[in-house]
C-alpha cells in the first residue's frame, strides 16, 4: 500500500495573512478577506501588479499578476495594501511548524503551500478517517494560525496537489486513483499540472480539450507535437507522480538578475549604473555558491515591450563583480542605440564553472588578485553587518538602489532563496 499525501495549501496567502495580522495584533474592525482587496506591489517603482486577491475581488474578475490600475478600473473601491515579506517569512514557518507537528515528512513547495507525508498510516487507518482527519488539520490551522486552507488528499504528490485546487477557499478534496476517471478527466486541459497557456493551444488544435482527451489519446500523435513534455503531461492526465526533480535543487546553469527602472532609462551613464549595482548582487551570488562564469550577457526591454539581448565570452572565468560590469558595458554598448528609452534592464551569466582557479594573463595578475581580495572582503562584512554595510561612493547620491535585481531586499529569505535567514527582520506572530 502507499501512502497517504495530504497537499496543505494556504488560500490568497499573502492577503489571509496581512489580513489576520491586521485583525488579532493591529485589531482592525475591517476583514481584508471579506471585502474587495488585494496585496500590490509598489505601483512608483512600477512593480504595481496584484501579488494576492480576496474572493470578493475575484468576483469582479481581478486576476493576480494583473495590473493594480487596471484591477482599479474593476473596482474603484479595491482596497490596497503593500506587501509584508517578514511577517509572510514568519506566517510561513508557523504553517510548516504546524504540519511538522503531526509528520516528519513535510516538504515544502512553495511560501504558501506543502505536502504531508503520511507514510505506515495506510496500515492503521482508512480512507475515511484519513479524510477526516484532514477536516481536523484543517480547522486547527484556522484556529491556531487565523488563515484558510485547502487540502488535497491522494496516494501520490500529484493528485494530492489537483485534488486541492478543485474548489476554494476552506476545503478537503479527495483524488484517489479510483476517482481519477470522474474527478480529473472531465477538468479542461489547461488544468493540468505543468499545462501552460501555450501548451493548451496547441492541444487545441489537437481536438484535445479535457484531461480525459489527453489521457486517452494516442502516445505518438502527442510526442510527435510536443516531443518529452508531451509524453510527461500525458502521463499526469493518467495520474502518474511528479518526477523526482520537482523536489530537488540543480545547481545553477546561470545567475543573473534584472530590474524595471523607476523611470525610463534613457541615457548611458544611467543604464550603467543600474548595471553596475545588478553586477553587484550576480557577482556575491556567484561568490557565495564558489563558482565562476565564462559568459556575460545584457538583455533590455524597451517601452513597446520589444525584448533584445546580446553576449560575449571572457578569456577566463570569474566571479569579480567589476570584471562582470566591464563586459556586460561593452555588450550594452553594442545593444543599445542611444535612441529608444529602455524600460527594464538585466545582467545575466552563464557558463558556470566551478571555482578552481583563473588562468591568468600577463597583464590581469595584481589586477584581479585585488579585486577578488576586496570582492571577499567586502563580502563578509556585508554577510555580518548587512547589505548596506559597505557600497560605492557612486550610490550615496541617486535613486539607485546598490545591490539590485531579484527579490526586493525585504523579500530576500529562506522561504523563497534557500538561505540562512536567522538575521532577517520578520515578523512575531
Amino acid at each position: 500500500m502507499r501512502p497517504y499525501i495530504f497537499h496543505i495549501d494556504a488560500n490568497s496567502a499573502f492577503l489571509s495573512w496581512s489580513a489576520a495580522y491586521r485583525v488579532n495584533i493591529f485589531g482592525e474592525r475591517t476583514d481584508l478577506r471579506l471585502v474587495p482587496s488585494i496585496v500590490g506591489g509598489d505601483q512608483e517603482k512600477r512593480h504595481g501588479i496584484v501579488l494576492a486577491k480576496s474572493i470578493p475581488a475575484k468576483k469582479y474578475g481581478i486576476k493576480t499578476g494583473e495590473a493594480i490600475v487596471t484591477a482599479k478600473q474593476k473596482c474603484p473601491e479595491l482596497v490596497v495594501i503593500p506587501p509584508d515579506y517578514g511577517l509572510y517569512v514568519s506566517a510561513s514557518r508557523a504553517f510548516i511548524k504546524k504540519l511538522n507537528q503531526y509528520t516528519d515528512q513535510v516538504i515544502q513547495y512553495s511560501i504558501d503551500e506543502a505536502w504531508a507525508v503520511f507514510d505506515g498510516y495506510e496500515k492503521l487507518y482508512g480512507q475515511g478517517q484519513m479524510v477526516a482527519f484532514a477536516y481536523k488539520l484543517k480547522d486547527e490551522i484556522k484556529e491556531k494560525l487565523g488563515v484558510t486552507v485547502n487540502i488535497g488528499i491522494s496516494t501520490n504528490f500529484l493528485l494530492s496537489k489537483i485534488a486541492g485546487d478543485f474548489s476554494k477557499p476552506d476545503k478537503v478534496h479527495t483524488l484517489f486513483p479510483e476517482e481519477i476517471e470522474k474527478k480529473m478527466w472531465p477538468l479542461p486541459v489547461s488544468e493540468l499540472f505543468f499545462v501552460g497557456k501555450a501548451t493548451t493551444a496547441k492541444l487545441h488544435r489537437l481536438g484535445i480539450y479535457t484531461i480525459g482527451e489527453l489521457a486517452q489519446a494516442d502516445e505518438e500523435m502527442i510526442q510527435a507535437h510536443l516531443k518529452t513534455p508531451g509524453k510527461i503531461i500525458q502521463g499526469y492526465a493518467r495520474g502518474e507522480d511528479l518526477q523526482p526533480y520537482m523536489f530537488t535543487h540543480e545547481a545553477n546553469k546561470g545567475y543573473g538578475n534584472s530590474l524595471t527602472a523607476p523611470v525610463d532609462i534613457v541615457t548611458e551613464e544611467y543604464a550603467r549604473h543600474l548595471m553596475l549595482s545588478l553586477s553587484e548582487t550576480v557577482g556575491m551570488r556567484l561568490r557565495s555558491d564558489y563558482v565562476k562564469i565564462r559568459v556575460v550577457s545584457v538583455h533590455i526591454t524597451i517601452c513597446e515591450f520589444q525584448y533584445a539581448n546580446k553576449q560575449m565570452q571572457l578569456l577566463t572565468s570569474t566571479d569579480v563583480t567589476e570584471e562582470i560590469y566591464e563586459v556586460a558595458c561593452k555588450v550594452f554598448k553594442k545593444l543599445w542605440d542611444g535612441r529608444v528609452p529602455i524600460r527594464q534592464i538585466g545582467v545575466h551569466t552563464s557558463k558556470v564553472e566551478s571555482d578552481t582557479g583563473r588562468q591568468y594573463n600577463l597583464f590581469d595578475l595584481q589586477k584581479y588578485d585585488r579585486l577578488e581580495t576586496v570582492n571577499k572582503t567586502v563580502d563578509k562584512i556585508r554577510e555580518k553587518y548587512g547589505e548596506n554595510a559597505v557600497f560605492r561612493a557612486s550610490f550615496l547620491k541617486g535613486n539607485v538602489a546598490h545591490m539590485s535585481g531579484g527579490l526586493d531586499k525585504e523579500r530576500r529569505s529562506g522561504v523563497t532563496l534557500g538561505i540562512d535567514v536567522e538575521r532577517e527582520k520578520v515578523r512575531n506572530l
